[in-house]
């Protein structure tokens, strides 16, 4: 089940909205059950079994953090974090990853390992990452461990932010499981956020999606076909998964939570070293604190930091996907924020802001390509029309003909990956807020009415 299906949006979300604000408005304890009874059917609607998986995951990093509570003893503890640690990767690692390494050892070796590929349960990578910053932050005793396994169940579980993050640390909301304000003001911000976000999902990255997807399987084409094809995935991509993101938190504010943050406008970012703070901000905070500040950060020696932003830039990429292109795009970051660092730093701030922007941007698109084709056939092909090799020329009669049945969503794209709409809107919503609920209820309407009509409603992030 995913949010932008007419399915959630009329029939889950109304229940459970009616439900925890009538029968279990008396107190906290029967909203968490109810949370956490409603986030594992969430889950369970298209893979029950994973269920299971998801419980062992709350049972073992519950216990984890009591005991790691309770010992006193250095080595111990350390010991303890290790075996939780290692556990949950191990988890991580068998459903995600074994496929992929059993056929790379296949490939190096003269082997013929045989291996049952396993669907992937959905939303592994994030609520095991949650998972893990429970039991490090309760190793370094920046949290108290959580006794109330029903509030530790409906951290790990909560499906706003299940299937695709945010990736919400313990530290985040370890007050609001036990104790969250809840008022009419935080429930209509959050119905605002959600249509926002469904409108973005829906309007926006759908439509650019299905540009993207047709020329991509168009075969021949011209240069600024291909440069147009990557433009609009670099665009649905933003939309698809930063407006899942905003619904996300949107339900969160109308069940009295407080969501971090994911994305702040990436797009408009003048280095790839800001665009990194601005994209996926809880995957990033996630690698930061968990693994490149342990590693040293950048308190160490240049070989040293530059071995660092490489390990974690690999893992980054590695985290996305069992698939090589994963990694090459990740380990494709690690060395732009290594030249960025100890290269071109100097060289970008002579620059005017205009041209460090389009260098940005189109490292960024180039990027995309990496990350969208898992197919190294596909993805030679794609990056040599880019350059001219095997391509049409440098302009086609395709290329006029998407941009003339485009225009209007590739115009509103740009502008809605800018701060201008926003701003526009929180200016509005000031003068004449019922200005602003009209025009979020009319894309609320037009987006129910693209799902009703519409087929194409991927969501990309799905997969991780």
């Amino acid at each position: 089940m995913v949010f932008s299906s007419i399915i959630f949006l009329f029939f889950f979300l109304p229940v459970v909205l009616v439900l925890y604000y009538t029968v279990c408005a008396p107190s906290v304890a029967m909203r968490n059950g109810l949370l956490l009874l409603t986030s594992l059917f969430f889950y369970a609607w298209g893979e029950p079994v994973y269920v299971i998986l998801m419980i062992l995951s709350i049972g073992f990093n519950y216990m984890s953090g009591l005991v790691l509570g309770e010992l006193e003893d250095p080595h111990l503890r350390k010991r303890q974090l290790i075996f939780a640690v290692a556990v949950n990767l191990l988890l991580l690692g068998f459903f995600k990853y074994a496929g992929f390494l059993v056929s790379m050892i296949n490939a190096i070796l003269p082997l013929k390992i045989e291996f049952r590929s396993l669907a992937l349960p959905v939303g592994i990578s994030f609520y095991t990452f949650q998972a893990l910053s429970y039991v490090i932050d309760v190793y370094r005793k920046k949290v108290k461990p959580q006794e109330n396994l029903l509030n530790f169940a409906v951290y790990i579980t909560m499906f706003p932010q299940l299937v695709a993050g945010p990736i919400v640390k313990y530290s985040d909301i370890e007050l609001q499981l036990s104790n969250r304000r809840i008022s009419r003001a935080k429930f209509g911000q959050g119905i605002e956020r959600l249509l926002f976000g469904l409108s973005k999902k829906v309007l926006l990255a759908n439509n650019l999606g299905l540009l993207y997807e047709t020329i991509q399987a168009s075969g021949s084409r011209s240069i600024m076909t291909s440069w147009l094809g990557i433009f609009a995935y670099t665009l649905q991509i933003y939309f698809d998964f930063s407006g899942y993101s905003d619904m996300a938190i949107g339900m969160g504010k109308m069940l009295g939570f407080t969501f971090p943050e994911n994305f702040n406008f990436p797009y408009i970012s003048d280095s790839i070293t800001e665009f990194w703070r601005r994209w996926h901000m809880t995957l990033s905070g996630w690698f930061r604190e968990y693994v490149y500040i342990p590693l040293g950060g950048n308190r160490v020696s240049m070989p040293r930091h530059i071995l660092n932003l490489l390990i974690v830039w690999v893992l980054t990429g590695f985290w996305h996907g069992a698939a090589w292109n994963f990694i090459l795009w990740g380990l494709y970051y690690g060395i732009l924020l290594i030249l960025e660092k100890y290269i071109f730093a100097p060289l970008l701030k002579k620059l005017p802001k205009a041209a460090r922007h389009i260098y940005t941007m189109l490292l960024v698109m180039f990027g995309w390509v990496l990350f969208s084709n898992t197919d190294f056939g596909s993805m030679r092909t794609y990056v040599g029309t880019l350059f001219g090799i095997g391509t049409k020329g440098f302009l086609d009669l395709a290329f006029f003909y998407y941009i003339r049945n485009n225009l209007i969503i590739l115009i509103m794209g740009v502008l809605c990956a800018t701060p201008l709409i926003r701003n526009y809107i929180v200016r509005c919503s000031r003068k004449k807020p019922e200005v602003t609920s009209a025009v979020l209820l009319l894309l609320g309407i037009l987006s129910i009415a693209f799902l009703v009509y519409g087929t194409y409603n991927p969501f990309l992030y799905f997969r991780f």
